[in-house]
């Protein structure tokens, strides 16, 4: 067993089953709850609580017959709080195959004995793997410990957004009939070893009220993809009464977001009606149909103040959840570079350019960001994360065109790009580039080998392209200062909007190379983005005519 790890093994009976026949993921929130706990422990040496649980992530579900196997450990220890890195994995009986069913990230608090203040021995990294979690765990605490600013600035930066029409809408509905209310009494079996409510049973309540309230929205049985948090302001003990209140705050396309609040009542506060708030949490849900095919959830429409202010909290939410993405996950994934071939020149070139049209017109965008000039979108599908950055230029789109193609220019107004030179002028609509990034985390600067493709439109008032994509060309070899990225899919779409204007949309399928550089700025805690959108715009509307000449002539 690896040092410092604690490992529960449970094989999984019906009576641990949802009605999808599935582990039930209250009952898996418990055992997950309880082996993070025992792992904090055995770090501490004293007994200690949760404080919360985050970014949860179910990747498959697990059912009756297998066994079920976590894995948590203390990845940092802080003065007195602890990250605990969970994994969760399902293994057939039958065919010994494994899956991995869920990571999830908590914090636990060391409880001080009598009036001794407690300061927790640090966690002494082995591997490299033990290393990359340990600076990872520095991260998320960031991450954590501004999330209240992060979401306090997104919910004023909402206001800038399009309120959602309160008139009835065909497909739209409110979320009134999703609300959900229960009641729990804590009996002695509900309780931790510390005399107090156990957190895992506190978790497995609310994922039950919550999936009532998802379900009543899509008529079917809703199963949880995913969890924001888990926060715990407060205790309970044996004897309270829990009330637990759900309801819908949002959609998106084919995932819900439930939030849950649970006050606490011991009997005095029971017959004066006032309790004390000791837990939130929002978890997403999605669902399918009798085929097993996603359902799309209907759009919700907000009908009074507090509908409006949960809705955009949602929004605000799931931005950050998309910032988190790099920081909770540092998932790399396999390079898919295609080999550059000269003599497939033309395919190569047509496919790069109906790649980044492909991604343009797939359904589901969704803002995330509105200022007066630029907006930002996402889409997420299957599990990719896209982005894409809207803004209006002064300037001819021809002339816009021109500037943004060629991106030898794109370091003097992309603060994400260091250097950026043309190592082969394949033809007058196709160039490959090598570009070299800064660093970000820590880690080195990062390099690309890039094919641009561009493309005018055979009409007047149709699109121009940019599109770009990584390719791999072996006389520009990896080279040990750098770390050798890739770009899945990018580049400009620039549609004319009058004979003196424009706009500019920048698209950007997200692969562990360039999420990094976006990170913050999808989350909320950095303006990144936003700052080199502005900077593109001043770019195009300042480029002089001399500018463009040069460019015509090269």
């Amino acid at each position: 067993m690896e040092r410092g790890a604690v490992h529960m093994s449970q094989a999984i009976q019906p009576a641990h089953a949802d009605a999808r026949g599935e582990l039930g993921a209250g009952q898996l929130l418990k055992w997950i709850d309880t082996t993070a706990c025992l792992a904090a422990e055995k770090h501490a040496g004293v007994s200690c609580v949760t404080a919360s649980v985050d970014d949860i992530q179910f990747e498959e579900t697990a059912r009756v017959g297998q066994v079920i196997t976590i894995k948590a450990k203390v990845t940092r220890a802080f003065s007195t709080s602890m990250e605990i890195s969970i994994k969760v994995t399902v293994q057939d009986m039958f065919t010994g195959s494994e899956e991995l069913v869920s990571v999830a990230f908590s914090t636990f608090v060391a409880k001080p004995v009598g009036t001794e203040k407690i300061r927790l021995k640090p966690v002494i990294p082995l591997t490299e793997q033990d290393r990359l979690e340990h600076e990872l765990a520095s991260e998320r605490r960031k991450v954590r410990l501004q999330h209240e600013e992060t979401f306090s600035n997104l919910m004023k930066e909402s206001g800038r957004f399009e309120d959602p029409p309160c008139a009835e809408k065909e497909g739209s509905t409110v979320t009134q009939g999703t609300a959900v209310q229960s009641i729990e009494l804590v009996l002695p079996p509900h309780a931790n070893h510390h005399g107090n409510t156990f957190g895992g049973q506190i978790m497995a309540w609310m994922e039950t009220v919550a999936t009532i309230s998802a379900s009543r929205l899509c008529g079917v049985h809703a199963f949880l993809k995913s969890v924001d948090m888990f926060k715990f302001r407060g205790p309970s003990t044996v004897g309270d009464r829990l009330v637990l209140r759900a309801i819908v705050n949002n959609t998106f396309q084919t995932c819900v977001e439930v939030g849950v609040r649970v006050e606490a009542f011991n009997c005095e506060e029971w017959a004066a009606g006032c309790g004390r708030h000791i837990n939130s949490a929002f978890l997403i849900y999605g669902a399918v149909d009798s085929r097993e095919r996603p359902v799309t959830f209907p759009r919700i429409r907000p009908a009074s103040k507090d509908d409006f202010r949960r809705y955009r909290g949602a929004i605000a939410r799931k931005r950050i959840r998309l910032g988190r993405k790099y920081v909770i996950s540092h998932k790399e994934e396999a390079p898919i570079s295609t080999h550059w071939d000269l003599s497939k020149q033309v395919t190569l070139s047509d496919s790069n350019v109906k790649a980044l049209q492909g991604l343009a017109a797939k359904s589901g965008w969704e803002v995330t960001s509105a200022l007066e000039k630029i907006k930002i979108y996402t889409l997420e599908d299957r599990d990719m994360l896209s982005v894409r950055v809207e803004k209006l230029v002064r300037l001819p789109a021809v002339q816009a065109y021109r500037l943004l193609s060629d991106f030898t220019k794109r370091p003097s107004w992309d603060p994400h790009y260091m250097s950026c030179e043309v190592i082969d002028q394949v033809s007058e609509d196709d160039q490959i580039y090598y570009i070299t990034c800064p660093k970000v985390n820590g880690d080195k600067p990062r390099d690309f080998v890039v094919l641009v493709s561009r493309r005018e439109p055979l009409e007047d008032g149709n699109t121009y392209i940019v599109a770009a994509k990584s390719v791999v060309l072996p006389s520009k070899p990896p080279r040990p200062q750098y770390t050798r990225s890739e770009v899945v899919c990018a580049g400009f779409l620039i549609q004319p909007t009058g004979g003196s204007s424009c706009t500019v949309s920048y698209l950007s399928q997200m692969s562990s190379s360039v999420l990094p550089y976006f990170a913050g700025s999808l989350g909320g805690w950095s303006k990144s983005i936003e700052d080199a959108a502005a900077s593109c715009i001043r770019f195009l509307e300042k480029s002089t005519d001399t500018e463009l000449i040069t460019f015509t002539v090269l």
